[in-house]
């Protein structure tokens, strides 16, 4: 007698709409995906998604949850396997985003980013929740300026810098998307590693050594 197929679980089911959902709201945007283009691209029927949410505006904020921890495993782990190095993870980070919009055609771009842009406004809980998003990811960022400890000079401020570098991250994005280029992103990525680059060589640099000054004495015991 075979088996019995097991269906799945609620846990199961509820992730599994909300990558889908997630996955949708990059590539079409959160007003253009129907719940219809949901349910059928998760394999589930709409009582299964309202079960668990109970309307689109409720699975957009669990969605901008999901992406929270999502973050993580997705984003910052790969990374961190690739390099030990706190400042080449910034830039691993950042080709990571490169790569993602050399499969896309200079298309999509960062998923939080996009969302910010077309709903912040006017939604009030899914502008939290984004701003969240921002503040974990610069402050991933802020971690590994932290690291690299005395590489760089101490009067730099990580945070302000970690904030800085999600702004290259997202506008070098946007201005490839428009351009349909990586030139803008490229650009973007190139003068931030000059600026760190700068940063790194003034903490490197030695402090100029004091002069001595040398006292002669005479003949008769005085100095001169």
């Amino acid at each position: 007698m075979p088996a019995q197929l097991k269906s799945p679980s609620e846990p199961e089911t509820k992730e599994r709409i909300l990558r889908t959902a997630f996955q949708l709201f990059h590539e079409q945007g959160f007003h253009a995906t129907g719940i219809a283009t949901i349910v059928r691209e998760a394999g589930v029927n709409p009582g299964s998604l309202y079960h668990f949410f109970e309307s689109k505006d409720q699975l957009l904020l669990d969605v901008l949850e999901f992406a929270i921890g999502y973050l993580e495993p997705a984003v910052m782990e790969p990374v961190e396997s690739r390099t030990p190095d706190p400042i080449e993870r910034i830039f691993a980070l950042l080709n990571q985003y490169r790569d993602g919009m050399v499969r896309h055609g200079c298309r999509m771009g960062c998923p939080i980013g996009n969302l910010a842009l077309e709903v912040s406004d006017g939604n009030p809980d899914a502008r939290r929740l984004i701003h969240r998003n921002f503040e974990n990811w610069a402050s991933r960022v802020e971690g590994w300026l932290v690291e690299a400890a005395g590489r760089l000079p101490p009067d730099v401020d990580r945070a302000r810098l970690a904030r800085f570098i999600l702004t290259v991250m997202e506008g070098g994005l946007m201005q490839a998307r428009a351009a349909n280029d990586l030139r803008p992103f490229d650009e973007s990525v190139a003068v931030l590693r000059e600026h760190l680059n700068l940063l790194l060589a003034r903490a490197a640099e030695k402090p100029p050594a004091k002069k001595r000054i040398s006292r002669r004495v005479s003949w008769k015991g005085k100095s001169s």
